[in-house]
C-alpha cells in the first residue's frame, strides 16, 4: 500500500464558499489561540513539560464552550490543527541548531488559505464529492480517486480558485522491468543529463516571465496610487480610512499576477512530472546526485537559476515514484564526479563552470563534462548497491 496525493478543482456555490471561509477562520483562530496560550505558558515557566497532542485536544472543548461558532465547522479539522501545532513545537524544541523556527501566528491576510479534515470524504459521482458538514460539492473529476481517502484539504488559492487535495491510500502499481540503469547529473542549462548521453533542458517560460514582469509593474503602480489615497484619508482624518482591500483595481491586478504565477508553476510541474515518470518507466535503477540545494541557494549569482531548475522537486519526484512503481533510486555524493575520467579513472583536477568539454591528460579521451559526471554518478550508485548486497539489473 502506498499513499498518494490527488488534487481536484472545486466548484463551490456561494453558500459553500461562505462555509469554507468560516472554516479557514476557525482553524486559524484555534491555531492562534493555542499558540498564544502555549507561548505564555512557556514564558512563565520554561521548565514545564510541553503539552502532548492529547492534552491539546482536550483544550478544544472549553474553547468551543467559550466560542460557540467553533461548533459550526468540522471538529476533526480542529484536531488536525492541534496535531500540526504539537509537531511544530516538538520540532522546535528538539532542534538544537535553531534551524527550525518557533511556530508563528497565522494571518487572515495570507493569500493562500486552507483547512484539513480527517472525517469521511466520499465519492458520489464522476463530478461530485461529499465533504463533512457541507454535503455535495462539485469537482473537476473523480476518475483518479481510487482507494481509501485518509485526509482531505480544501485550498483557496490567490487566483480565487478552490482545490481539494486528497491523501489516498492505494495498492502499489509496479512497472515492468526494463533491465536498464542510469546515472543523472543535474545542471542549469540542462536539467537532467543522463549517463546514456541524453539531455533534457531546464523548464523555460520566457514569454510568461515577460508577461509577469509587465503585470507586476502595473500592480506596483496601482499600489502606489492606493497608498496615496490612503495617506490622504489619514491626513483628512476620515472616520473609516480605506485599506488596500478596498481598492478594486489593485485587488483585480493582484489576482492577475497570481494567475500568471500559477500558470508558470503548473507548467513547470507538468514538465517535471512527465520527465520523472518517463525516467521511472524506462530505467530500473536511477542514481542521482545528493545535492545540498539549500546551501547552493546561498550563491546569489546562481540562486535564481537553481530555483528555476527545481532540483529538489526533481529529486523528490524520482524518489517517491521509484518507490511507488517498484524501481530503485539511489543518492550518491557527487564530489569529484566532474573531474574523474570515466575511462581510466584519472583525476584531471577542478574546472570552472565555463569549461563544458575537456580531454583527459592521461588517456586522451575527450569528454562532455556533464555526461562524464553522470557516468561517474552511475558507477558510484552501482558500487553502493553492491556494497549493500542488493541485486542489480542485468
Amino acid at each position: 500500500m502506498v499513499t498518494k496525493g490527488i488534487k481536484l478543482k472545486l466548484y463551490p456555490n456561494q453558500q459553500q464558499k461562505v462555509f469554507f471561509a468560516r472554516s479557514f477562520g476557525c482553524h486559524r483562530f484555534i491555531w492562534n489561540q493555542l499558540l498564544a496560550m502555549l507561548t505564555e505558558r512557556h514564558r512563565n515557566n520554561p521548565q514545564l513539560k510541553m503539552l502532548s497532542n492529547y492534552q491539546m485536544d482536550l483544550l478544544l472543548k472549553p474553547l468551543k464552550t467559550e466560542y460557540p461558532f467553533l461548533k459550526e465547522v468540522d471538529s476533526s479539522g480542529l484536531q488536525v490543527v492541534t496535531k500540526n501545532l504539537y509537531l511544530a513545537f516538538k520540532a522546535f524544541f528538539k532542534d538544537k541548531t535553531h534551524a527550525v523556527g518557533q511556530p508563528q501566528f497565522h494571518s487572515r491576510r495570507y493569500a493562500r488559505q486552507s483547512y484539513t479534515t480527517k472525517s469521511t470524504v466520499k465519492v458520489l459521482a464522476k463530478h461530485t464529492m461529499q465533504l463533512p458538514k457541507i454535503g455535495r460539492v462539485k469537482v473537476s473529476t473523480t476518475c483518479d480517486v481510487k482507494g481509501k481517502i485518509k485526509r482531505a484539504t480544501v485550498v483557496h488559492e490567490p487566483t480565487g480558485n478552490y482545490y481539494l487535495a486528497l491523501q489516498v491510500e492505494d495498492d502499489n502499481q509496479v512497472f515492468d522491468l526494463q533491465h536498464q540503469v542510469v546515472g543523472i547529473d543535474v545542471g542549469l542549462m540542462d536539467l537532467a543529463i543522463l549517463s546514456t548521453g541524453q539531455k533534457f533542458s531546464t523548464f523555460c517560460a520566457e514569454s510568461l516571465e515577460i508577461k509577469l514582469a509587465k503585470a507586476q509593474r502595473k500592480l506596483a503602480r496601482r499600489r502606489r496610487l492606493a497608498q496615496k489615497e490612503m495617506a490622504w484619508d489619514r491626513h483628512q482624518k476620515v472616520p473609516s480610512p480605506r485599506e488596500l482591500t478596498d481598492f478594486a483595481n489593485y485587488q483585480k491586478q493582484k489576482r492577475q499576477v497570481a494567475k500568471i504565477y500559477a500558470k508558470i508553476r503548473n507548467q513547470r510541474n507538468d514538465y517535471l512530472h512527465k520527465l520523472t515518470t518517463w525516467l521511472v518507466k524506462a530505467f530500473d535503477v536511477i542514481v542521482l546526485e545528493d545535492l545540498q540545494v539549500k546551501q547552493l541557494l546561498k550563491n546569489h549569482r546562481l540562486a535564481r537559476s537553481i530555483a528555476n531548475a527545481s532540483w529538489s522537486v526533481f529529486k523528490r519526484q524520482v524518489i517517491y515514484k521509484a518507490e511507488w512503481y517498484g524501481k530503485t533510486a539511489v543518492l550518491v555524493n557527487p564530489r569529484y564526479t566532474s573531474q574523474i575520467c570515466t575511462d581510466c579513472g584519472h583525476s584531471n583536477g577542478p574546472k570552472s563552470l565555463a569549461i563544458r568539454e575537456w580531454t583527459c591528460s592521461s588517456c586522451g579521451h575527450h569528454h562532455d563534462r556533464d555526461v562524464n559526471a553522470a557516468r561517474n554518478i552511475l558507477k558510484l550508485g552501482l558500487k553502493e548497491l553492491e556494497g549493500q548486497g542488493r541485486a542489480l539489473v542485468k
